[in-house]
């Protein structure tokens, strides 16, 4: 008897125990009630029922444990729960479903084949799977979330299209704050043409990240990092882009606004927040054909539109009231024979390859040879820039969105008819010629100021030491005598003059002496009068000698009598020392003559 006591009270206490264990899986005989969750076998997502920001309405999302208002995906974002008595299941066919309060289905999962033994389980990637209890290959997951994204991009994840099933996965941005909603903003792999990663607005393209070149997007630079790495695959079965972690205990994430505008973040554990990145459109050229066909955009000029080398604005006038859209025309139109040849253009951001051709195995050379066998034909580049290039992209019709980079960016070679190429040729002798004449002019400029630097700090040095001999001549009843003559010079200027004068500019060199060695206070430049009651000022321009200024007015602009006392303070220093307060130096520390004192 006593032995079955103990065994139900070990039974009882284990049965505790494990349902206050955290569970990643759901069984066909489990369930989620709204106030349940699962947490990911590492502890780093959570699935559960939530309310976003000020709504009272319900979803079931997947969040990260360290922060739980960031969701990264809704199931129901299009199906709002409006009460807390809603569950979540897996069916013994291998089908979520969200039940509401009437055990209708507001959202359910797809299969397209019965498991033996179905779970639902949360990975420590964030992603939400449906498969066979016993068999962990992401091969035969039945269903993922990682393939219906919503606004967030997490490591691991493919963003673009499995070309067997026509499955495109892609990012779509929340209604608004409190609404998780499809929105009306989308990121998305283009697969037209050179297949392209594009930021969409309803049907129309808001921004363009651009192709891939074997290193990153051509529009962004996706330098090494010391957090992710960066991957594009593009086969007859599939092309998607994606990043995966280097170091697994970082969280990183994308996520598309609601405005539009996409952020990448990084979460940092000292401070326990978010830290921004990068984002998607940092600046104006980041605005789809901004300037129209056959133009570049740069930032750094204004206006940040320009006409490639051999084109001239479409409508000029249009051009010259900043209406850049219309873009730009050839100079001299193409003959479509063995008169055209190719222009290259440094540092830029490949144009929208929607109407492009390329081919993985292709030279450059061969690529300019079967572009000018093509009439339509109007520019090539190279596929990938890893190593010496390889593969080769044409264009046909348009350059559209082309932007110019002030490092980076790829070359393009724009087709031009011969004619055009001996002038841009002749031009760009002539700005060599130019350049040549600025580079030798500048040096001659800076030779001849370095020698005057040179003989001006040799003069200068030349008067400080004979400065210095001087003041070591004097003795201490002339010193005493100066200091108290400027006492009397300063006392004048604050109390007995008509209007109070800050001098605001004491030194030893505003220090005149006669024959008789008697002060005279010179140089009134700065000086400022005050009138009536007045006894002190603010100035925006901080101007006057440093190590002579007192602190409030060098650091904030505030002068009175005192900024006078204050330099005469430092003046007695140099005086009764015979040292400069800024030219001291000690052996034992870096103060200058006023902190020694």
């Amino acid at each position: 008897m006593e032995t079955f006591t103990h065994l139900f009270v070990y039974s009882f206490f284990f049965s505790l125990l494990r349902t206050s264990i955290t569970q990643d899986t759901i069984t066909a005989s489990q369930s989620i009630r709204d106030g349940g969750t699962l947490v990911s076998a590492g502890g780093s997502f959570q699935l559960g029922f939530f309310s976003p920001g000020n709504s009272k309405s319900r979803y079931v999302g997947i969040w990260y444990v360290i922060s739980p208002e960031i969701v990264v995906w809704v199931a129901n974002r299009d199906a709002p729960l409006s009460d807390h008595s809603s569950i979540l299941k897996v069916t013994g066919d291998g089908v979520l479903v969200l039940l509401n309060s009437t055990n209708g289905i507001v959202w359910s999962s797809n299969t397209s084949r019965s498991p033996e033994n179905p779970v639902a389980q949360l990975l420590d990637t964030g992603n939400l799977v449906v498969k066979d209890r016993n068999d962990d290959n992401k091969d035969n997951f039945l269903w993922q979330s990682f393939d219906y994204p919503c606004d967030t991009h997490l490591p691991e994840m493919k963003l673009g299209w499995d070309l067997v099933t026509g499955l495109d996965r892609f990012l779509s941005s929340w209604k608004s704050m409190d609404d998780p909603a499809q929105g009306e903003y989308s990121t998305r792999i283009d697969p037209r043409g050179l297949p392209q990663r594009v930021v969409m607005k309803g049907d129309s393209i808001k921004t363009r990240a651009g192709s891939w070149n074997g290193l990153g997007f051509t529009g962004h630079a996706l330098r090494p990092n010391p957090v992710y790495e960066y991957g594009f695959v593009l086969n007859e079965k599939e092309v998607y882009y994606e990043y995966k972690l280097l170091n697994n205990s970082v969280f990183s994430r994308y996520v598309l606004y609601p405005s539009g505008v996409g952020q990448r973040f990084v979460w940092m554990d000292r401070t326990h927040s978010w830290e921004p990145l990068d984002t998607s459109q940092a600046d104006r050229c980041e605005n789809y054909a901004l300037c129209g066909g056959y133009a570049t955009c740069n930032i750094n000029n204004s206006p940040v539109c320009a006409c490639l080398e051999g084109f001239l604005p479409k409508s000029p006038k249009q051009w010259d009231s900043v209406d850049l859209s219309d873009g730009c025309v050839r100079r001299t139109s193409l003959k479509c024979d063995d008169g055209d040849g190719f222009w290259k253009h440094k540092g830029v951001k490949l144009p929208d390859t929607s109407s492009s051709r390329f081919n993985k195995s292709m030279t450059l050379k061969e690529c300019e040879g079967m572009c000018l066998k093509n009439c339509s034909c109007t520019a090539y580049a190279s596929l990938d820039v890893r190593g010496e290039g390889s593969g080769c992209v044409l264009w046909f019709g348009s350059l559209v969105d082309t932007r110019q980079f002030s490092e980076g960016g790829q070359e393009l070679y724009i087709r031009m008819a011969i004619s055009e190429l001996g002038r841009l040729e002749k031009k760009m002798h002539s700005n060599k010629e130019k350049l040549v004449g600025i580079i030798v002019g500048s040096t001659l400029l800076v030779v001849g100021m370095i020698i005057v630097g040179l003989v001006s700090y040799i003069w200068k040095k030349k008067l400080r030491n004979q400065d210095q001999a001087k003041s070591k001549l004097l003795d201490w009843h002339k010193r005493i005598n100066i200091i108290n003559g400027v006492a009397k010079g300063i006392l004048y200027l604050h109390e007995d003059s008509r209007l109070r004068i800050i001098h605001r500019d004491l030194k030893a060199s505003n220090i005149l002496l006669d024959n008789k060695m008697n002060p005279k206070i010179s140089d009134f430049g700065l000086a400022r009068s005050f009138a009536g009651d007045q006894i002190d000022s603010e100035t925006n321009r901080i101007i006057g000698t440093y190590g002579y200024m007192s602190p409030e007015y060098a650091v904030h602009g505030q002068y009175s009598v005192k900024s006078d006392v204050f330099s005469f303070g430092v003046l007695v220093l140099e005086i009764v020392s015979g040292k400069k307060n800024k030219g001291f130096c000690h052996p034992d520390h870096q103060l200058n003559l006023l902190g020694h004192a």
